[in-house]
């Protein structure tokens, strides 16, 4: 039975530090993310234990309706401190939940059959991105099927537009939906023999545009071919007919060199190998049965048929290291196999689960108080979706901490042993997950469409049958539970709780690069440097905690003070060396890439991160390595080359050349700045609350708020400040006894600089305290607009805290972006719930009426 107790964010919060030992971002990240919450907010688990009795409870209830169960307790020893097996968030939020009505998959593929280029169906695919997107889950949909710009149409408009307008009319539908403060996934692609393919390339390379997806672009060995031989090659429209009515031949050359120069300057569009995807995939072995694989999800690591979607676990790879770090250190292939057949069981279990949510889904719809036209549309998308997971029962099985296992032992990322022990490792995985799918098919079924002669000639159940011919005679006598198995996706902030590096990336964690100022949208960095002489290790390292694991191992002191030529030599030792993702043999990753994708069924989400100073030479080349080796898809980031596109720009921000930065989609890091820069940029506002005089000083990581000191403004204190002074820096100030405190510096009209010290000490002490909490939830970028919404709920008992607090929402309003909607209040003009930010004030978009301060 379902707990009906609550905890507080301060119970959860203690517990789960305890749990993670000490680790404030793990916990952190848990409480908020993971945590069983009602819509509330309401908390309903303490710590990860009883989301792991949760996981384990339900899916032991599933184990019951089948011979051989497993029993909770075992579940839980597999699931447990997230050592070898993990539920991806959507599983490990849903499972066991009945405070929201959420599916269990992470991301769908949508698209109808037949004719879809009339409004209609542009339409229709529109709303059902939406009503997933509503449920948590990122969309993937292709645009080959929509003509090309300046066909005949049978409308008012006389020709079609093309592809690019849709593409940002479902890129706004993604930035509509958003789930406090999360949005959706979107991946739009695009087969490069469609004609307005060039346009679909291009698109996203206008600032503020298409900002809501990500595009990635179907290419075809004959594509690939012609631009490696410099022939030509023809697009048509429609894309697979023998009798098209658009034709056209281009240099598909110059189309290649389009395709890596935009890759080399915004890491888009990216790349999907579509013959090899189709060649490789299984479910299209039922292509004419529904299975026809169209696009891919949002990142990439799951090829699908319309209306399939897909769930995601991960099995942590460091884990099976004995003895990590040292000579002795062995891979436990047999605890390992073990376990991969339990995960697979466990998956086919999620599906059940799955199972049950579209259903609970579809009550809420139908009890919901809309008109049957209006609730009709969204029914029958989930009716589509039921049909599609009940009869392949597709599953996600995946690895985590590759480059944590490899380091673990001995073994440098990106060099021939490596990769050579990476495939043993997904070889294992491989068997061992269709080994317990076929088991399942003899105690539960197979998937119901399960037919060994369409598949016959599938290159990867080939080697299957070649690795494991006695595998490959009883699936062949059993049939097999589940149509397709096995992809590797990111595990992005799971990979925190873990403390492992997610996926099959090699580690990030440059911290003999000295960077005075690290690039805001550089995901890959998680250190500071704040002192010439530098601090502890555990100071530098705010992210990869496997790396202080080895210096304990060898015995090396992890306390001291070290100077940055001993950082370089000690760094030079580790296993970790030459293994970050700046400095891997960028070739050899791609191969590697390349060789694992054969024990994969779906594919791998994997990019190439490169310096800022390659060429585009490069970005060509590894994109036709990734072509030869095998990969069904690649993606190339160097440093630096998101740089506003992910941006929204208004007319406004352009003249001012300011940016907002628009949240990044699931599948990326978010931007946090673990560690203080020793100095922050500083803006210095000042307002007056019940005829007293207030001062905020905020300071500011790429102009967004990271911390917040405020209080009277009172000259008998020691803050004096011309009132031309608007902008200064804060510096945090450690002293030899390792005392800390807070300064600002300004200059004055004649450009002499002013410093007054210990801010900190400046105003009550009272304040001081729930400045820093605030301080705390800005450097974690919570949307200011709900940092605000959180100050203006705190139940304050003195009048004078409670006009500090209103001073601090005043303070932070005016770095709201302009047009972010005010969730739950109400105009009180109007009486409707139209709200809108615009600078600093709110202005009801239903009737004008405005308010500030």
């Amino acid at each position: 039975m379902e707990s009906t107790k609550t905890f507080s964010y301060e119970e959860a919060s203690e517990a789960s530090l305890k749990y993670f030992d000490g680790d404030e971002l793990a916990a952190r990240v848990w409480v908020n993310k993971y945590a069983m919450k009602d819509s509330f907010g309401n908390i309903y688990e303490r710590s990860p234990e009883d989301m792991h009795w949760r996981i384990a409870n339900e899916i032991a209830r599933i184990e019951n309706k089948y011979p051989n169960p497993l029993s909770a307790q075992e579940i839980f020893e597999l699931l447990g401190h997230f050592r070898y097996i993990i539920p991806a968030g959507s599983p490990m939020t849903g499972i066991g939940n009945r405070q929201q009505v959420a599916s269990l998959s992470n991301c769908f593929v949508i698209g109808l059959e037949g004719d879809a280029d009339s409004y209609g169906a542009i339409m229709r695919i529109d709303e059902e991105q939406v009503q997933l997107m509503k449920r948590r889950g990122g969309v993937g949909h292709d645009l080959s099927h929509i003509r090309p710009k300046g066909s005949p149409v049978n409308n008012s408009a006389l020709t079609s537009t093309g592809l690019v307008p849709f593409m940002e009319r479902y890129s706004n539908s993604t930035r509509e939906v958003a789930q406090d403060g999360r949005r959706g996934a979107l991946m739009l692609s695009v087969s490069v023999k469609h004609p307005d393919s060039e346009a679909f390339i291009d698109a996203k390379m206008t600032e503020g545009k298409v900002t809501g997806a990500n595009v990635s672009v179907k290419i075809d060995d004959e594509f690939m071919q012609a631009a490696v031989d410099g022939k030509p090659y023809v697009q048509q429209f429609p894309i697979g007919s023998d009798n098209p009515d658009v034709r056209k031949e281009i240099s598909a050359r110059d189309l290649w060199k389009k395709i890596v120069h935009n890759a080399w300057k915004s890491a888009e569009p990216g790349v999907l190998f579509w013959d090899t995807i189709l060649r490789e995939s299984i479910p299209d072995c039922y292509a004419d049965l529904g299975f026809r694989t169209v696009s891919t999800n949002p990142c990439g690591e799951i090829p699908l048929c319309p209306y399939d979607s897909c769930r995601l676990l991960s099995i942590n790879l460091y884990s099976y290291v004995n003895n990590p770090f040292t000579p002795e250190a062995t891979f436990d292939f047999d605890k390992f196999a073990k376990h991969v057949q339990l995960a697979q069981r466990i998956m086919d279990d999620i599906v059940d689960l799955e199972m049950e949510k579209i259903d609970l889904i579809m009550e809420k719809i139908q009890i919901d108080p809309q008109s049957d036209e209006v609730k009709g549309a969204e029914y029958h998308l989930w009716e589509k979706i039921k049909k599609k997971s009940g009869m392949g029962r597709r599953t996600g099985v995946g690895i985590t901490a590759e480059g944590d296992m490899l380091a673990a032992m001995g073994l440098r990322y990106g060099t021939d042993e490596a990769t050579d022990f990476s495939v043993s490792v997904h070889r294992t995985l491989a068997l061992n997950a269709y080994r317990s799918s076929v088991v399942m098919a003899k105690e539960r079924g197979a998937f119901e469409i399960f037919d060994a002669k369409r598949e016959e000639a599938n290159p990867f159940i080939n080697r299957l049958r070649e690795a494991d011919a006695q595998l490959y005679e009883d699936m062949v006598k059993y049939g097999r539970r589940n149509i397709a198995c096995l992809t590797i996706a990111p595990t992005g902030t799971t990979s925190l709780m873990t403390q492992t590096t997610s996926g099959i990336e090699p580690v990030f964690m440059p911290v003999y690069k000295r960077r005075r100022k690290v690039n805001p949208n550089d995901t890959d960095v998680h250190v500071d440097f704040v002192d010439e002489v530098g601090d502890s290790f555990e100071e530098y390292i705010v992210y990869h905690k496997k790396f202080l694991e080895w210096m304990k191992v060898n015995n090396i002191d992890t306390t001291k003070k070290y100077t940055q030529e001993e950082i370089d030599a000690l760094v030079e030792k580790s296993p970790y060396y030459k293994a970050t993702a700046n400095d891997v043999d960028w070739l050899m990753k791609v191969r590697m890439q390349g060789a694992i994708q054969k024990w994969v069924d779906h594919s791998i989400s994997v990019t190439v991160n490169l310096p800022n100073d390659v060429d585009e030479e490069l970005v060509n080349k590894l994109y036709v390595e990734a072509w030869k080796s095998g990969c069904k898809g690649c993606t190339i980031y160097r440093d630096g080359s998101r740089s506003g596109v992910m941006i929204s720009v208004s007319k406004k921000d352009k003249k001012k050349d300011s940016s907002a930065q628009d949240e990044p989609l699931p599948c990326k890091h978010p931007v946090v700045t673990e560690v203080r820069p020793k100095e922050l940029e500083c803006d210095v506002v000042r307002f007056q609350n019940n005829k007293e005089k207030w001062v905020a000083f905020v300071g500011l990581l790429d102009g967004y708020p990271y911390e917040i000191f405020t209080g009277l403004q009172d000259d008998d204190e020691g803050i004096m400040l011309p009132k031309s002074v608007t902008k200064g820096k804060i510096i945090k100030h450690i002293g030899d006894d390792g005392s800390r405190r807070y300064d600002f510096q300004f200059e004055n009209k004649r450009g002499y600089k002013t410093t007054v010290e210990g801010l900190s000490e400046k105003f009550n002490p009272e304040y001081w305290n729930y400045a820093k909490l605030i301080s705390g939830v800005l450097r974690y970028r919570m949307p200011i607009d709900h940092v605000i919404k959180l100050v203006g709920s705190l139940q304050l008992k003195s009048e004078s805290i409670n006009t500090w607090k209103n001073g601090v929402e005043r303070a932070l309003k005016k770095y709201i972006v302009d047009g972010t909607e005010a969730k739950g209040q109400k105009c009180p003009n109007c009486g409707q719930e139209t709200l809108v930010y615009q600078e600093g004030c709110l202005i009801c978009s239903n009737c004008g009426a405005s308010r500030c301060g």
